[in-house]
């Protein structure tokens, strides 16, 4: 089952006896709180951590009669594009051997993608979920902010991740976000969806007649060639199905990266200040002041990723720096918003690759962070304007690379997704 590397831990969770998801198994990604079973966030600094208690979208799992086989590999805090970052080793593309599954959610994409668990839970931040789908060939939902709770998931940057389903098809992950939607008392950023009484499932009938897709340009430029040419045929499959496609304008997006990775690197650098050996953590020892301790707790626990971004975060929020990155980043992501909502009056859902680039060899970006960074282009703008997005299977690269087509809806238009990518998988 491990070969790949996919699960950290295989100890199983019951379900109840009878629901919708009775007989299936859910991994589940292991930033997600799991009772009695060890929740590491992929880090050395949780190693051994144990939850008293169950995410909710875990408790809504068992409820609906799922198994969990395990808690699923990540890249560390959820920081990554590949799955590399993992203080329990790199995870292995399953049907792209030598190349990496995508991240952080690669672990849970893998273990789907192998045949390991019947639909797996990611969390996605900024395109943690959609990457991995499509490195993988498999589904991915990045839900609305809001629609899925987040209590029990152990935080990066609140205001940008969700989480939600990955599945084989669209049909399946959209009876995996049927379970898990919904407000919950202990996480009050959620809200009911408007549309909430209707199936999510029913939507994936491939009706797509009549469908108005909007292309933005600005999320083809600079894509790989490959990829650009699969995306295409993709688009010429819709249009034979009765939709139609044009091309829409999102200017705003040439900031998006760098305005994502401001905001995500600030407020891991304030939600990760909680690990230092005391609180939350391995202990770095208590020889000397609290000040050496605390350094050697978090020297000792965190891998160089989350160290550089923990690094980044707090020095964009220090005096005298604040105005000049984090407020401009915040500004920017108002206008990422803005013409996302421009871009939905004219089209029902917008489309484009869900990554510039097919899978990576492993070890290729591990030392070019900002390559890896650039690579999450054309994802992170939709969690800057918290908008529901699926990334389905859209073909392969001559060289039998996945690629991905990403689906982006109006806010708690998870059904116009879902039916749009039905047409596809």
């Amino acid at each position: 089952m491990t070969e790949y590397n996919g699960y950290i831990t295989t100890e199983t969770i019951e379900g109840a006896d009878d629901g919708p998801l009775a007989g299936r198994t859910v991994a589940v990604k292991d930033n997600i709180s799991t009772e009695g079973v060890q929740t590491t966030a992929g880090s050395a600094m949780l190693e051994g951590y144990v939850p008293p208690y169950d995410a909710t979208v875990v408790r809504r799992l068992k409820e609906a009669g799922a198994t969990v086989p395990g808690k699923t590999n990540m890249d560390e805090f959820g920081m990554g594009t590949t799955t590399e970052t993992s203080a329990y080793g790199a995870v292995e593309n399953p049907v792209a051997e030598g190349h990496v599954p995508g991240g952080s959610s690669g672990g849970s994409a893998a273990v789907v993608a192998a045949g390991d668990a019947d639909m797996a839970l990611g969390s996605d931040t900024g395109g943690s979920i959609r990457c991995p789908a499509a490195f993988c060939g498999v589904v991915g939902i990045k839900p609305t902010y809001g629609l899925v709770s987040r209590y029990g998931l152990i935080a990066y940057a609140n205001s940008l991740e969700q989480i939600g389903p990955i599945a084989p098809s669209v049909e399946e992950a959209a009876e995996l976000l049927e379970v898990l939607a919904g407000p919950d008392e202990h996480d009050a950023t959620t809200r009911e969806a408007p549309d909430a009484a209707e199936s999510y499932a029913d939507a994936a009938d491939g009706d797509v007649d009549g469908l108005s897709i909007g292309v933005p340009t600005e999320l083809l430029d600079g894509a790989d060639e490959a990829v650009v040419e699969t995306f295409w045929d993709a688009m010429d499959d819709l249009e034979a199905q009765g939709a139609s496609y044009h091309e829409v304008d999102l200017p705003s997006v040439e900031h998006a990266v760098e305005a994502y990775y401001v905001i995500a690197m600030s407020e891991a650098s304030s939600n990760l200040a909680r690990f230092d050996g005391v609180r939350y953590g391995q202990s770095g020892g208590f020889e000397g002041n609290w000040n050496e301790s605390f350094a050697n707790a978090r020297e000792e626990g965190f891998g160089e990723e989350v160290k550089r971004r923990i690094l980044l975060g707090t020095y964009a929020l220090s005096a005298g720096y604040h105005d000049k990155y984090y407020k401009k980043a915040q500004d920017a992501r108002a206008w990422v918003k803005q013409d996302f909502d421009e871009a939905l009056t004219d089209a029902d859902v917008l489309a484009s690759p869900t990554m510039p680039v097919p899978p990576m060899e492993r070890g290729e970006s591990l030392d070019d962070p900002l390559t890896m960074y650039l690579a999450d282009a054309n994802t992170t703008p939709v969690n800057l304007a918290n908008l529901p997005a699926i990334s389905v299977p859209a073909g392969e690269t001559d060289d039998g690379l996945p690629v991905g087509l990403q689906i982006v809806g109006p806010a708690f238009g998870e059904r116009a997704i879902i039916r749009a990518g039905s047409a596809l998988a």
